[in-house]
């Protein structure tokens, strides 16, 4: 006997043929191409202002220019040494504010004593913007790296906090009890049943984290770097070349999405019980 998602009891074997059949049934679509209309048609009408004269290069760049400078970037290996170096940043503040969010999102969840103690804090320091503590923490870890990765880690932690403590105490009572029945361990209902139930809405927190994370890292490029994406597009202002700070921007943007699409592969992986 097992504990399904759903909440009802079922055989192994009841419980593999369902999925299978789940499994068999789903088809998978054709990309909807129609969704790319507005977007083409958006770059078309700016490559139209820009030709005509109606958006000066001042203002803002072509896309035949933004895409020269892109080439022109890859090629002189700017903007590879920029993502690498920014990258590294994303990657080192999110593992950061996600151990902490893990950390205290599971002490907060499955222990009233832990969300008295912790919950209350989180709560009061997640409603002030973590952008404006940049001064702060330039006067705690100076104008290096460490400034750039504690603004990262909290635009993390805070969303990942929220969404793992919600996703715990929202567990199904029902789940719970019937878990009491079947003779497990207080432990094991929490590995085989707390966690996996909140798993989905952990998954949407992981999302929120990382957009924020690159948010943060805008923002945080800005303050005294010497190295990444965002040094480019602040050098670039200097000298009022708004082709590469389009490029700059768009870069931000694709890993933005790609990072956000890694994410939504793993739901698909370690949701494939839920019914769609």
């Amino acid at each position: 006997m097992s504990i399904s998602a759903a909440g009802v009891l079922a055989r192994p074997d009841d419980a593999t043929a369902v999925a299978g059949g789940t499994r068999r049934s789903r088809k998978r679509r054709p990309p909807d191409l129609r969704r790319w209309i507005s977007p083409l048609a958006l770059v078309v009408l700016w490559q139209v202002a820009s030709s005509s004269g109606v958006l000066p290069p001042d203002k803002l760049a072509s896309p035949v220019t933004v895409l020269g400078s892109a080439v022109e970037l890859t090629a002189d290996g700017q903007l590879g040494s920029a993502f690498l170096v920014s990258m590294g940043r994303v990657l080192g503040g999110f593992a950061i504010g996600a151990l902490v969010g893990v950390a205290l999102g599971l002490s907060s969840g499955l222990s009233r004593w832990g969300e008295r103690i912790f919950d209350p804090p989180v709560q009061m320091l997640r409603t002030l913007p973590h952008l404006g503590l940049i001064p702060l923490f330039i006067l705690w870890f100076g104008i290096g790296e460490e400034p750039k990765l504690a603004l990262v880690a909290a635009g993390v932690a805070f969303p990942l906090y929220l969404n793992l403590h919600a996703g715990i105490r929202q567990t199904d009572p029902g789940l719970l009890e019937a878990s009491r029945v079947l003779g497990y361990t207080a432990v094991e209902r929490v590995v085989h049943v707390v966690l996996p139930s909140a798993l989905p809405q952990t998954l949407v927190g992981l999302r929120i984290s990382l957009g924020a994370a690159w948010l943060s890292l805008i923002v945080a490029e800005q303050v005294n770097a010497d190295a990444g994406i965002g040094y480019l597009i602040n050098n670039a202002r200097e000298f009022l070349r708004t082709d590469v700070v389009v490029v700059g921007l768009l870069v931000y943007a694709l890993l933005g999405l790609a990072t956000d699409g890694l994410v939504r592969g793993l739901e698909r992986r370690l949701l494939r019980w839920q019914v769609r």
